[in-house]
């Protein structure tokens, strides 16, 4: 990330966190103070404004602010952090509210349907019972009718078993199976209504709890509400809480990193108006004795020169001397051997002199 973007990048945080929270707390202010919303929102936004200044002027002016205006304006910070919390709580706990309501209302009618299904079977079990009962009543008659329907005696003078039927009992005994039969299919006509209705309440029950998680915004929450055992309300309230203690403390320090990001790219001033270098060349390594050894490689350059100039001027007039003996009438003898002696020192003159050069 380039250094000059960071600081706007900063400041559009700065201002958009800045600038919701101030909505929220002075829209949660108007409705926990509905009889005088207007007044409590100018009076909310000023108050949200001036904590932006407070926060810069600190930021900016730390050390030139006296002690106890640095007291107080902290504390007006903080309890102006705590009322923007306060303002963003009712906000939230509000929209809480009207969501927690409809999942209230909705758990109401399934938990009404359910005592009413439940009634129902309460019912039918108990016409289970009496069906259940019926059906061995009818065993028991339709097996009368096969054995008790005939009279047997002994006839007196020949002693022989004499079968009769006996149409009293027989009658009788239809009489009840015909009408046990008939309560028993009234009883399974009343069975069957009953599993309809069971069928039907439940098929509600599935629609109210299918309509409930579609239009019921506090899904995350309940599930979270589950998979912890806590209530719905403690489990919101915490989730609030979170949101209010990070919203309005990180829009104050965002605002004081930007003042801060900006301020390092401000060119720094010199005490003659220019701006000074951000990465300044290093100041020249410190020698010691760098004085004394100057002077003394000054020295040896002056001597140098000096004996450069008295040999250059010594061969200068060994050769005018050369030059004289050659064109003179000395004897030839005589001369040469002047001559080379002056050529000698020439030599040794200019080998010396080539030393000194080297």
């Amino acid at each position: 990330m380039k250094e000059k973007f960071l600081p706007y990048f900063l400041l559009f945080c700065a201002i958009g966190l800045s600038f919701t929270a101030a909505y929220y707390s002075v829209l949660g202010l108007s409705i926990l103070f509905a009889s005088v919303a207007i007044p409590v929102m100018v009076m909310g936004s000023f108050l949200e404004v001036s904590k932006i200044a407070i926060a810069t002027y600190l930021h900016d002016q730390w050390k030139k602010t006296l002690l106890g205006l640095k007291i107080y304006l902290t504390s007006a910070l903080v309890i102006l952090s705590f009322i923007t919390s306060l303002g963003i709580y009712g906000l939230l706990t509000t929209g809480f509210q009207s969501n927690i309501s409809k999942m209230e209302i909705g758990d109401k009618q399934i938990a009404n349907v359910e005592v009413k299904k439940e009634r129902f079977e309460t019912i039918k079990t108990e016409l289970t019972t009496e069906k259940q009962n019926l059906d061995k009543d009818i065993s028991q008659l339709r097996n009368a009718l096969s054995t008790n329907t005939t009279t047997q005696t002994v006839d007196r003078e020949t002693g022989q078993v004499i079968t009769r039927a006996n149409a009293g009992n027989r009658r009788a005994f239809e009489q009840q199976l015909k009408e046990a039969q008939a309560n028993k299919d009234k009883i399974s006509l009343k069975i069957e209504a009953l599993n309809d209705s069971i069928t039907t309440l439940d098929i509600q029950i599935l629609n109210m709890e299918s309509e409930s998680e579609l239009g019921n915004e506090l899904g995350a929450i309940k599930y979270v509400s589950e998979l912890t055992g806590w209530d719905v309300k403690k489990v919101a309230n915490l989730f609030i809480l979170l949101i209010i203690f990070v919203f309005d403390p990180l829009a104050i320090v965002l605002v004081i990193s930007t003042n801060q990001a900006f301020k390092n790219i401000k060119p720094v001033m010199s005490m003659y108006g220019e701006p000074k270098p951000k990465n300044p060349e290093p100041p020249l390594p410190v020698i010691p004795n760098a004085q004394a050894e100057l002077e003394k490689q000054l020295n040896e350059s002056i001597t140098q020169t000096a004996n450069e100039i008295d040999n250059a001027a010594e061969i200068a007039k060994i050769e005018n001397e050369i030059k004289k003996i050659a064109t003179s009438s000395v004897i030839a003898k005589r001369k040469t051997s002047a001559i080379n002696t002056l050529k000698e020192k020439l030599n040794f003159l200019k080998n010396n002199e080539n030393q000194i050069e080297y």
